[in-house]
């Protein structure tokens, strides 16, 4: 049953839509990359220059950098999976040391039996002789029933501490009838975390439950986070590796959730206690204290303008973009939108607009480089700034030296500076810590000794729009 909402949650939502609507504007634009996929699912990358395509009935696809896609798939289990609705073939990870093990990971729904059951299974390749196309034989790690066909959760994904995170969702139906994403004693609803190291999986021992016997009234010690509905998707920042889910509403509320790092072991996310930031059922096992005692989400949206469900992505930390630094990515399935978080200083301002293509968005994918991609059911697009003209970039070149800098920063305007409206210094945060409006010198001298060291953005932009964008290493 859902409960009315409380004055707390209202005026929260009051303050959020307020937000949203000084959001900062940005631009973007859709450039086809490759197209023919059935049921694109998931985008993810080895650590390469390829992009590996997930279809949903159980093939894995390998995207090369120029767009061409492989004749032999480099999986194919569609034997073992159960697909159509919300089944399938979810997830795929390669760890760190996939470059030298030939170790991946999948997570899929199975067909083995009645009962529909979640796989964690592990794969290999042969680095040298076969790299591009895997061993069709799996280990199965970890499994787990899934008691209604949707809410299979499914994103896997490597964090920094080079453990497998696993989004579960909670057993499906609606409402969350089990009461299952609050109960330790099911994986269900929850973010797990496993050790993949070894020859099976080992709990890590700063998992809230490492200590539990592992039996069936038992916590699990597989959970790490507790109080998900149906997470679509999560991702580590590349740079800081910060955890960023989106988490599905029921009825109300899309959330999108961030905790610093992977956040503390035990976290609970709320739901089925809070669609979002509001009220939703307080029986059962609410923790005390209430919202007080769960991550609250740092956005959410409502369901007006035919805004159904949320398709998480990630913190573009690319290059080719610089005006996308630092901001978080996501869509929605239903209103074809693609939505842009912007760290203000004092927290997160949203903005949602239909790019010049519009689908019902599947998954986001980022490659080896940080560049960002989305697909709908058959094609993956690639990100860019609709503003970034490259018409005539030479009449905006310029050079920057020393780099690495120290102390100091020169930068020349080899081409017609009397054109340039402002040169603009970024950080890896997306952060301006210095701008230049309509520089009146060609050579222009700037004192980079109180800069913190690290990878920053120099942008020249003309008058009529046109960018050039170099990196700067600061020592």
């Amino acid at each position: 049953m859902i409960r009315p909402q409380s004055i707390r949650s209202f005026l929260s939502l009051i303050i959020f839509f307020n937000t949203v609507l000084i959001g900062f504007s940005q631009n973007i634009e859709l450039q086809n990359f490759a197209s023919d996929f059935t049921d694109i699912v998931e985008i993810t990358n080895a650590g390469d220059s390829r992009l590996f395509v997930v279809e949903q009935a159980g093939v894995i696809k390998i995207l090369n950098n120029d767009g061409s896609v492989n004749a032999t798939p480099f999986l194919d289990i569609t034997s073992l999976v159960r697909s159509g609705g919300e089944n399938g073939l979810l997830g795929l990870a390669f760890p760190s040391d996939y470059a030298t093990t030939g170790r991946f990971y999948v997570n899929y729904t199975d067909n083995s039996s009645s009962n529909t059951n979640t796989i964690i299974a592990r794969y290999t390749v042969d680095l040298v002789n076969s790299p591009n196309v895997a061993n069709p034989t799996g280990t199965i790690l970890l499994s787990y029933n899934q008691p209604f066909s949707n809410h299979n959760g499914g994103k896997i994904a490597f964090g920094p501490d080079n453990l497998l995170y696993i989004s579960s969702g909670d057993g499906g139906s609606g409402g969350d009838p089990g009461d299952r994403a609050q109960n330790p004693n099911t994986l269900l609803g929850k973010l797990l975390r496993i050790d993949v190291s070894g020859a099976s999986y080992s709990i890590p021992p700063t998992n809230p439950f490492s200590n539990s016997s592992n039996r069936t009234n038992d916590p699990r010690p597989e959970i790490y986070a507790i109080g998900l509905r149906n997470a679509w998707k999560f991702s580590f920042d590349k740079t800081d590796g910060d955890l960023w889910i989106a988490d599905v509403g029921q009825l109300l509320i899309e959330e999108i959730n961030k905790v610093d790092g992977a956040g503390t072991p035990g976290d609970n996310y709320g739901w089925r206690c809070f669609e979002g930031s509001m009220s939703f059922n307080s029986s059962g096992n609410c923790p005390p204290g209430g919202i007080n005692n769960t991550i609250a989400p740092v956005a959410e949206y409502d369901h007006s303008g035919g805004k159904c469900s949320i398709t998480g992505g990630y913190i573009y930390r690319g290059t080719s973009n610089i005006d996308f630094v630092g901001k978080y990515f996501f869509a929605d399935l239903c209103s074809q939108e693609i939505g842009i978080l912007t760290d203000t200083g004092s927290g997160w301002s949203m903005t949602l607009q239909t790019p010049n293509i519009a689908e019902g968005w599947r998954t986001f994918g980022e490659d080896n480089n940080g560049e960002l991609y989305i697909a709908g059911k058959r094609t993956v697009y690639k990100l860019s700034d609709s503003s970034l003209s490259v018409t005539d970039i030479n009449n905006i070149a310029f050079k920057l030296y020393p780099n690495p800098a120290k102390n100091d920063l020169n930068i020349k305007l080899t081409n017609s500076f009397s054109n340039i409206d402002k040169i603009t210094i970024t950080n890896i945060q997306g952060q301006r810590i210095n701008v230049i409006k309509t520089p009146n010198k060609q050579n222009i001298n700037i004192k980079t000794s109180t800069y913190s060291s690290g990878l920053y953005f120099v942008e020249v932009k003309g008058n009529n729009n046109v960018k050039a964008i170099k990196k700067l290493i600061i020592d």
